[in-house]
């Protein structure tokens, strides 16, 4: 069973992993978001993204915004 600590981990490790895998930096993410009509600072996202604890809405709306299709949850 993971904990809430390890939820965290891995949550902000998928969207690392999808901005890695693109090139994006936080302040294209911000760019990015704000072209959806998400606004906020690339200060805010990173610590959010640090934190891994942010919203399921939020996740999504950065996937999509950097054109993320599908996710792969884990290895098999």
């Amino acid at each position: 069973m993971r904990s809430e600590e390890e939820w965290a981990a891995l949550t902000k490790g998928l969207l690392k992993a999808e901005m890695t895998r693109r090139g994006i930096t936080y302040d294209q993410l911000t760019e990015k978001l704000a072209a959806i009509g998400v606004h906020d600072t690339a200060v805010n996202i990173r610590n959010k993204v640090a934190r891994g604890k942010f919203t399921a809405v939020f996740m999504i709306q950065c996937l999509s915004a950097i054109g993320c299709k599908s996710l792969r949850m884990e290895d098999d």
